[in-house]
C-alpha cells in the first residue's frame, strides 16, 4: 500500500489508527525509506476529523472502506472516492459508488502497481475529472433536498 501510494506521485493525509496492524503501536510498518521519499507530499497522523478535511477545498479523493457513513459525508462534500470494503454493507455501497452513481473507482487488487494505477486514474487522469463532474453534481442535488 506504501509504495502504491507513494509511487502515484500524490500528496495525500494518511489517518494510521494506533494498533491497527497488529503487534505494533503505530507507524513501524511503514517501510524503510517510504517517509523520506515521501517528505512534503505525505502527513501520517493518529486521528483526523474526517467529515471536516473532506470539506477542505484541497481535497481531491478519498480513499474510503465504503461503511455509509464515509460513503454519506463524501457524497455531501463531493469528493470522489477509491472504494475498498472489507465486510457487511461496505461491498453494497461501494458497488452503488462505483457502478450506479459513478462517483468512484473499486480497488479489487490491493498490489501496489493496481494502487498507484487506481490513485492516478482517480486523481489525474481524465477518467477522474468525469467522477469528480458527477461527484459535484450529487452534492448539489444532495444540496437540494
Amino acid at each position: 500500500m506504501e509504495w502504491g501510494l507513494a509511487n502515484s506521485n500524490q500528496q495525500f493525509l494518511w489517518a494510521v489508527r494506533r494498533g491497527i496492524i497488529s503487534g505494533s503501536e503505530w507507524i513501524e510498518f511503514v517501510p524503510d525509506g517510504f517517509i523520506e521519499k515521501m517528505k512534503g507530499r505525505v502527513l501520517i497522523v493518529k486521528w483526523a476529523p474526517q467529515k471536516e478535511i473532506l470539506a477542505h477545498f484541497t481535497v481531491g479523493g478519498f480513499w474510503s472502506h465504503c461503511g455509509w457513513n464515509s460513503t454519506l459525508e463524501s457524497i455531501s462534500e463531493g469528493i470522489p472516492m477509491l472504494c475498498q470494503p472489507f465486510i457487511v454493507d461496505q461491498g453494497v455501497n461501494a458497488r452503488y459508488v462505483t457502478h450506479m452513481w459513478k462517483i468512484g473507482l473499486e480497488l479489487e487488487y490491493f498490489e501496489r502497481g493496481e494502487i498507484e494505477s487506481m490513485i492516478r486514474r482517480l486523481m489525474v487522469l481524465e477518467k477522474g475529472d468525469e467522477i469528480r463532474v458527477r461527484a459535484n453534481q450529487i452534492k448539489e442535488l444532495v444540496k437540494k433536498q
